[in-house]
């Protein structure tokens, strides 16, 4: 019998993790940290419902901390097997989880010497040092390559489109006596004719469908988010002031350099110092040219003929604490800093400076969750808590809808079409209430035999 158990990112768009029992075998598909709110920030120290050890092997979709930031945790608390990534994922995973641990570090470090923690002491989640190690369990496979994690049960990953690496993950399974069943996991679906990466992979066919539903209830608009962005920039460069942009290190930030460039190129923005302002965007940066695998052909020309299609006129990279402060003197000026919905980092550094300040703009370029700073900020708060202190709201705020690694309904339906038929069953995941109910509503205006549920928080059901 095979059963499946939703350990994350249901009802909620973090912590992505799925439990996949076969016949006493356990696989789990994406180890996501918890982000946001408080009580979902608190589910990340609670024991899953199986032991560490008692996981035989982990796929993962993609890179991205809430699919992937609990793997340390578990490697350090027992689990022995193989983490199966693409290759790109496993070359991002071995810059963003040590970050990740040494950023838990560092913030708990800052708040035991300001005192502003509940905890005495205050301490990380994880350490670098267990983020490291859980590196040396990584298998990076390609694209369409089927692999068997355990008897009967085989894995393939397709390109998802959403950042370098995304992978949807297919899962078949084959028991004697009993007829082959397929789990098509999405992860998260990234747009149709963004720069860079190639366009989601559509799937044949499931019998199982776990299908993203972060924006179920919006379409992106027809706006160009380049276009957005210009404008924004402009209006802001008027003011003499800095554009704050927190950005995700993985994807976003090397789109918006994409974008920046061909502005600039157009002679459609001033060109000012461009500031990258996180270690882990600096060197993932890299690996966007490195991995031809990943490009779409817009890009792959560029490459080809000798461009470098992620660098401004004046782009500044800064690895150092020192060269982060130093941004502090720059009047007129692009910050873009991790991380992305303001839960920690340099960013927050960044914004503790210059949202006190009229001539300013922070510009939002992706998904906000409940209970984060960057919601607090859209939702018009006139203060936000900092480092223990709240700072005052005067900088003006702005967001691009358009710049989302994620797919809108429309773009989630137009995957959907890739199926030769509705999935005997589908969940709708990573996704928070309303667009949760869109969503389902709008897969079940497919059609005949297009029927959704909505997944609850560790509801086990049989497959």
């Amino acid at each position: 019998m095979a059963t499946l158990q939703f350990l994350g990112a249901a009802r909620t768009v973090t912590g992505s993790k799925y439990l996949l029992e076969v016949n006493g075998k356990r696989l789990l598909i994406d180890a996501g940290l918890f982000q946001g709110k408080k009580e979902l920030r608190l589910r990340n120290w609670r024991p899953l419902p199986v032991p560490p050890d008692q996981i035989d092997c982990i796929a993962l979709t993609h890179a991205h901390i809430d699919h992937s930031g609990y793997l340390p945790l578990l490697v350090r608390d027992g689990f022995g097997g193989r983490v199966l990534t693409t290759r790109a994922t496993k070359d991002l995973l071995g810059l963003m989880l040590p970050d990740t641990g040494r950023l838990q570090e560092e913030e708990a470090a800052y708040a035991n010497k300001e005192r502003f923690s509940r905890h005495d002491p205050a301490r990380p989640l994880y350490t670098e040092d267990d983020a490291r190690r859980s590196l040396q369990q990584l298998d990076g496979i390609g694209y369409h390559e089927r692999r068997e994690v355990f008897p009967g049960v085989w894995l393939t990953f397709r390109s998802a489109g959403h950042i370098l690496g995304s992978a949807t993950i297919q899962v078949d399974i084959e028991e004697p006596g009993k007829p082959p069943h397929r789990v098509v996991f999405s992860g998260d679906l990234g747009r149709y004719d963004a720069p860079v990466i190639p366009d989601p992979e559509p799937v044949p066919e499931a019998t199982t469908l776990l299908v993203e539903s972060t924006y179920g209830d919006r379409v992106h608009g027809e706006t160009s988010p380049k276009d957005a962005l210009c404008e924004a920039i402009n209006e802001a460069a008027e003011r003499g002031g800095a554009i704050v942009i927190p950005s995700f290190a993985i994807e976003r930030a090397q789109d918006l350099l994409y974008h920046l460039r061909e502005l600039e190129n157009e002679n459609r923005i001033p060109i000012m110092p461009v500031y990258l302002d996180s270690p882990m965007a600096v060197d993932a940066t890299p690996f966007y040219t490195r991995h031809v695998e990943e490009h779409d052909e817009a890009m792959k020309a560029l490459v080809d003929g000798g461009k470098k299609p992620l660098l401004t006129r004046r782009s500044l990279f800064t690895r150092s604490r020192k060269d982060s402060m130093a941004i502090n003197d720059q009047r007129r000026c692009i910050i873009i800093s991790a991380s992305g919905m303001v839960t920690g980092g340099r960013i927050l550094h960044h914004l503790k400076h210059r949202l006190p300040q009229a001539h300013n703009t922070v510009l939002f370029v992706g998904y906000q969750a409940e209970g984060t700073r960057g919601r607090s900020l859209l939702d018009g708060a006139k203060e936000v808590k900092i480092h223990g202190q709240y700072v005052p709201v005067a900088a003006q705020i702005r967001v691009i809808r358009g710049f989302s690694a994620h797919a809108d309904s429309n773009e989630v339906l137009r995957w959907l079409d890739g199926f030769a038929g509705p999935p005997q069953r589908v969940f709708c995941v990573h996704g928070e209430g309303k667009s949760l109910d869109a969503m389902k509503a709008k897969i079940e205006s497919k059609g005949p035999g297009w029927s959704a549920q909505i997944a609850a928080y560790t509801e086990k059901v049989e497959l």
